[in-house]
């Protein structure tokens, strides 16, 4: 019978990443000529946990320094994506199993500065966490945005 993964589990999973190709066919319509790179989910994580305290990053921001370190044109903003939301929930899953020491993956916003909703807790989490080192989250239509965020990427 399938045991379903952790959270932890997927995060350790890298599936033989990073992998680095060229770029062709219909991804050079959006992103040129060059080479692309799929990260590793620990590599997502990795940057995520270097924010400290009062600073941000952002989706984008995680791309470049994946991009850069692997000499790479581009890094996969959906697989980059999905690892930051896996990495989210990994901490969430080792923060309620005790453990201290997590990924602060509140400090990880979209691009643009936006919360992300589907990490766990939701906005109101976010924003709690946010708020308490001293961000400033407001309200556009349905978006909550940290305001003056640019400031505060790393």
């Amino acid at each position: 019978m399938y045991k379903k993964k952790s959270w932890r589990e997927k995060l350790a999973d890298s599936k033989g990443l990073p992998k680095k190709s060229r770029i062709a066919g219909r991804m050079s319509q959006r992103w040129g000529t060059g080479t692309l790179v799929i990260p590793a989910p620990m590599e997502v994580d990795k940057i995520m946990r270097a924010v400290p305290k009062g600073k941000l990053t952002t989706i984008d921001e995680i791309r470049h320094k994946l991009a850069k370190k692997h000499g790479a044109n581009v890094c996969c903003p959906l697989c980059t994506g999905i690892f930051a939301w896996i990495a989210a929930h990994a901490a969430a899953e080792a923060k309620d199993a005790g453990e201290k020491k997590i990924t602060p993956y509140w400090r990880t916003l979209k691009n643009g500065g936006e919360l992300n909703p589907k990490y766990p807790g939701g906005v109101a989490a976010l924003k709690k966490l946010l708020t308490a080192e001293r961000h400033k989250v407001v309200t556009k239509g349905k978006r909550f945005l940290v305001e003056g965020f640019e400031k505060a990427v790393i």
